[in-house]
């Protein structure tokens, strides 16, 4: 059976310092899978759009910001991760410079800026922990990994990174 997994954008936005990062706390609708999780700014792709385009549409619509330089951190193949065991391939990205102020909360919750040292005290998926590492440091290359889910746990995580 091909795979056919559904197409994502996860997109960090850091501070013009790079020591803060904004996060969205999905508490606003308690019917989403997310609910009660910290999370980057993303989701799922257009018909027809480009990754990065679909990047640059979730910050506006959940942040209000426009993405300047956007930088691919990695890409994540999430096996089983939806809630009725859909797959999910995520484009995983750092968003350098933006502009615009953002929006205290969104439909999906509120925005917070949380220092980066922070973000593991935060209620996070259990898998972000793995990769979120290497979306933090500024030199580290683009990872590409698998982290199947089942029951809503990551069971395993492996990644390769692509040398030149």
């Amino acid at each position: 059976m091909p795979y056919t997994p559904i197409l994502a954008t996860l997109g960090y936005v850091f501070s013009p310092d790079g020591r803060r990062v904004l996060m969205i706390h999905r508490n606003a609708r308690p019917d989403d899978a997310h609910f009660g999780k910290y999370n980057g700014l993303g989701g799922k792709l257009e018909p027809g759009e480009d990754v990065v385009a679909g990047l640059r549409r979730e910050a506006r619509e959940e942040a209000g910001i426009e993405c300047g330089r956007v930088r691919l951190a990695g890409t994540v193949s999430w096996p089983g991760f939806g809630k009725r065991g859909e797959d999910w391939f995520g484009f995983v990205f750092r968003v350098e410079t933006f502009t615009g102020t953002p929006l205290t909360a969104s439909a999906e919750g509120a925005l917070e800026w949380v220092a980066v040292e922070r973000v593991p005290e935060l209620p996070l998926w259990d898998g972000d922990r793995y990769f979120l590492p290497m979306v933090f440091d500024p030199a580290a290359p683009p990872f590409h990994g698998v982290m199947p889910y089942r029951d809503g746990k990551p069971v395993s995580w492996s990644y390769s990174v692509a040398t030149v």
